[in-house]
């Protein structure tokens, strides 16, 4: 990279790329990400795939490993009609947390775009994942591609042994109810993905032994205050009240066969996985659109971009980052690659070159020059709302020109509860901090008692949150789906 800078020869031209080109320009990349920007991450894995690869990839959700689905199929559909008709284009990569990262990367891509989306994904991203507090003690990276070659291959037994529309129904009720089969509230014990299949099958006989003695007992009547102490006990074993709702009744459903409490343990282990994704969004793209902005100018200031490639690089980088206002027609709400990319841009300013307003909101970090440390200590240890809550100032506030809107109930009209001024500044950031705290808006639904000694029935109960209450329909569409994986009336404490 120093030589061909000290010679002022690009890294390449024009549009087309080769991988002699990419190995180029990805040593390149490394080498500002890890000697400048110091980034630690996963050894990385690059592949170039085709768009029908890509949509594969799409239907998925977005793994290179997975069983079978009817419902990927669908949107396989889906995206590709959508996509021949230009009504949208595909992303440029997806990048996987696993060891080593795995980043695909668009073939149409030009070889700009390469620079672009391997600075995000193999260095931004893969940071991120490596070094958020989130992904390291919720999921496995290390073991993630193991256990789906692992989950893939079981779920094609069960179909072959069982026929693939009894497997089928189970996924389908094991995918209605995934949203609430993640641990929010505490840590599940700690099992290396890795180590699944090999305690698969000693798990299994262990548990099918404590599920048959627990329902076994009822066929012998036991003296009034005896059962009822019994009861008592195995609700305690039980850990009522439960959030984890596929968890549950992989462990005590009394009618489900290992295999079929094996399926429930692979899509809920799959749903923990994704679970710290959804709660940094903003993070994770603010870093990755951070890094891609900060290496590609470092690129092309050393003259090993052309200012043509770093054009097409800064349209790209636009396009991403651009915040439509609210009344634009394609306004969906707050853009997080934008919002992510001007916060760590705002934390850069303020170590560097901090204003008055900085000094009084940020007094540990204005000032300080090193703004490096304070991103990556960002990177590590902080989710999207602890990091608005932290990190957002007043001029990205002004610069975005935020306000509250509160929608009361019986209240004809909208009311402005805050804007971008002295009074408004803390409550627009605890609203936004919220707005981005997945536990506000994820249905609060919980297993609280099941009627053992009567009819088995599974009993749930929703905490409403600012009195919004579950849509009738999809209720009574996923109780059905619970209950035919409970094997009992199933019904809310309401």
């Amino acid at each position: 990279m120093a030589d061909r800078a000290a010679a002022g020869v690009p890294l390449f031209e024009g549009a087309e790329w080769d991988f002699e080109k990419i190995q180029r320009s990805y040593d390149a990349i490394e080498r500002v990400a890890i000697d400048d920007l110091k980034l630690d991450v996963y050894p990385n894995q690059i592949e170039i795939i085709s768009y029908q690869q890509m949509l594969d990839a799409y239907s998925s959700i977005g793994m290179p490993l997975m069983y079978r689905h009817w419902s990927f199929g669908k949107r396989f559909v889906h995206e590709e009609q959508l996509y021949r008709k230009g009504a949208h284009g595909l992303a440029y990569e997806i990048v996987i947390n696993s060891d080593p990262c795995i980043s695909y990367c668009l073939e149409d891509n030009t070889m700009a775009l390469q620079v672009l989306v391997i600075a995000h994904a193999a260095f931004g991203h893969n940071h991120f994942f490596k070094n958020n507090h989130l992904f390291r003690q919720w999921s496995d990276a290390q073991g993630i591609l193991d256990y789906l070659d692992y989950a893939r291959s079981f779920i094609a037994q069960c179909e072959e042994h069982h026929g693939e529309r009894e497997v089928e129904q189970l996924l389908d009720a094991a995918h209605a109810l995934m949203p609430s089969s993640v641990f929010r509230h505490r840590r599940p014990p700690h099992t290396s993905l890795a180590d699944e299949r090999a305690r698969q099958r000693e798990r299994r006989i262990e548990e099918e032994r404590a599920v048959h003695y627990l329902w076994d007992a009822f066929d012998h009547p036991e003296p009034s205050a005896k059962a009822d102490e019994e009861a008592r006990k195995r609700k305690r074993e039980m850990g009522l009240p439960e959030e984890n709702l596929l968890y549950f009744v992989e462990r005590h459903s009394p009618v489900l066969k290992h295999w079929q409490r094996e399926v429930l343990r692979i899509v809920r282990n799959i749903a923990q996985y994704f679970y710290p994704q959804r709660q940094t969004k903003v993070m994770n793209e603010g870093c990755a659109c951070f890094v891609h902005y900060h290496i590609t100018n470092a690129l092309h200031g050393a003259g090993l971009l052309t200012d043509g490639a770093m054009l097409e690089i800064l349209h790209n980088h636009t396009n991403v980052v651009t915040q439509p206002g609210f009344d634009a027609p394609n306004a969906v709400g707050i853009n997080p690659y934008a919002l992510g990319f001007a916060m760590m841009q705002d934390i850069k300013r303020i170590c560097t070159e901090p204003t008055e307003e900085d000094r009084e909101w940020f007094p540990d970090i204005a000032g300080s020059r090193e703004w490096r440390e304070v991103l990556k200590d960002a990177w590590a240890n902080y989710r999207d709302e602890s990091f608005v809550q932290q990190f957002l100032s007043p001029h990205i506030m002004r610069r975005y020109r935020m306000f509250t809107l509160a929608d009361d109930e019986g209240d004809p009209f909208y009311t402005v509860g805050a804007i971008h001024d002295e009074r408004g500044y803390h409550e627009l950031r605890d609203t936004l901090a919220r707005s981005l705290d997945v536990s506000e808006f994820d249905p609060d639904i919980q297993i609280v008692d099941v009627d053992l000694l009567g009819d088995r029935c599974l009993k749930l109960h929703h905490a409403e949150r600012n009195g919004v209450s579950l849509d009738a329909r999809s209720r009574e569409a996923t109780l059905s789906h619970l209950q035919k994986i409970w094997g009992y009336e199933v019904a809310f404490d309401d």
